[in-house]
């Protein structure tokens, strides 16, 4: 399951993932960028995953995907998490294609964004 933070700025979406994300998660999502963001208006990502015993890289991202047609529309995708769970930024971007996907530690979370404010 997650959650949509309040973020810095309007262009970043922040989510709070814990457990396994769902299909009804995807569609809070989509429903939330529909309201935010127009058709072809880009944005970025930043999720905090926390506390996901038992959930794979895989099974997280299939719950996070969002309606086909926003794909487009992410520019930037960070992750901060414990690297142990997320294993290769390499990994990611493959069920991410087109996005850059950058991985950070949570005491480095000053850096993702900057990082995706560039």
């Amino acid at each position: 399951m997650f959650k949509i933070l309040p973020s810095k700025d309007p262009s970043i979406i922040v989510l709070e993932v814990e457990g396994e994300a769902t299909g009804r998660d995807a569609k809070k999502l989509d429903e939330y960028v529909g309201e935010h963001f127009k058709k072809e208006e880009s944005f970025n990502v930043i999720a905090h995953i926390q506390n996901l015993s038992g959930v794979t890289q895989q099974g997280f991202l299939k719950g996070i995907k969002v309606d086909a047609k926003r794909w487009k529309q992410i520019k930037k995708f960070a992750v901060v998490s414990e690297k142990y769970w997320i294993t290769s930024p390499a990994k990611l971007a493959d069920y991410l294609p087109g996005i850059n996907v950058k991985v950070f530690e949570p005491k480095d979370q000053e850096d993702a964004w900057k990082w995706i404010k560039q």
